[in-house]
């Protein structure tokens, strides 16, 4: 599958306006009814969509739909359509786009930086962000960080599964792995930094980001083993960084990852 992976300084993000569903005419909310399937083609009525191999592999065999069944497709860029498979040959099949089910809402601008996990833990925090609303994964190479060898390519199927899983249309998009000087070197320091510090002196982490209100916001989460002490001191020192503490208990990394974006999501980000 196509992969688009950047590195992040080239890439800002400008803030999006969100179309909300009454102004638009079209319902939100994803269909769990019918089956996903991400596609890079592009979508418009009665467009001719051949699946690849293993896309024909999958809903063919595995899902055995059969010739003429309902599905729902999608790219990121045009919306969600209702689809009929159609077999073109014994092992081959494409669809064909019906009615326009979903618009496309506004990519997510929140940037989830993170460490590298180990095999096993990586693709959960991957996934989970996806879920949470992250528009943009940069990966972040610490001094504990364990993963230095990422794969972007699986990184991206697990973007994607992810999102065929949870009705996402806005598919966040992976950036090439950077170093945490780098990052923090060539910031765009219009955005807030939010700095998921475990040695923070205080519990609540509320009263920090309710100051970041109204501001583009981007996240670091670091490895396994936490941030080096001279990574700490030189986050805190960044005006464009706010630190913040995830509660009085020890979480793992990927663990923290769904706190981190659960609390800002449900205080200042796309959930308020």
């Amino acid at each position: 599958m196509k992969t688009s992976a950047r590195c992040l300084p080239n890439v800002w993000p400008k803030k999006l306006e969100f179309h909300h569903a009454s102004r638009i005419g079209l319902t939100m909310r994803a269909n769990y009814k019918l089956h996903r399937l991400f596609v890079e083609a592009s979508l418009q009525e009665r467009a001719r969509v051949p699946l690849d191999k293993a896309q024909s592999n999958y809903v063919l065999n595995v899902l055995r739909m059969a010739d003429g069944s309902d599905l729902l497709v999608f790219n990121g860029r045009h919306g969600e359509w209702r689809a009929k498979l159609h077999k073109t040959g014994k092992k081959t099949a494409e669809l064909v786009c019906g009615s326009l089910e979903r618009q496309q809402p506004d990519a997510p601008t929140l940037i989830f930086c993170f460490a590298p996990l180990k095999a096993g833990r990586l693709d959960y925090m991957v996934q989970k962000a996806v879920e949470m609303g992250a528009g943009f994964l940069q990966p972040v190479l610490t001094e504990f960080t364990h993963n230095h060898r990422l794969n972007m390519d699986k990184m991206r199927s697990w973007v994607v599964e992810a999102a065929e899983q949870c009705g996402v249309l806005a598919v966040p998009e992976c950036l090439e792995p950077i170093k945490l000087l780098h990052l923090v070197s060539a910031w765009d320091e219009g955005r807030a930094l939010i700095f998921c510090d475990e040695d923070h002196q205080t519990h609540n982490p509320l009263h920090l980001l309710e100051q970041l209100r109204n501001k583009e916001l981007a996240m670091l989460i670091g490895p396994e083993g936490g941030f080096s002490d001279e990574e700490r001191a030189m986050l805190r020192a960044k005006e464009f960084v706010t630190p913040i503490p995830l509660g009085p208990r020890i979480l793992r990394a990927d663990t923290s990852a769904v706190a981190a974006l659960a609390v800002v999501q449900a205080s200042i980000g796309d959930w308020v």
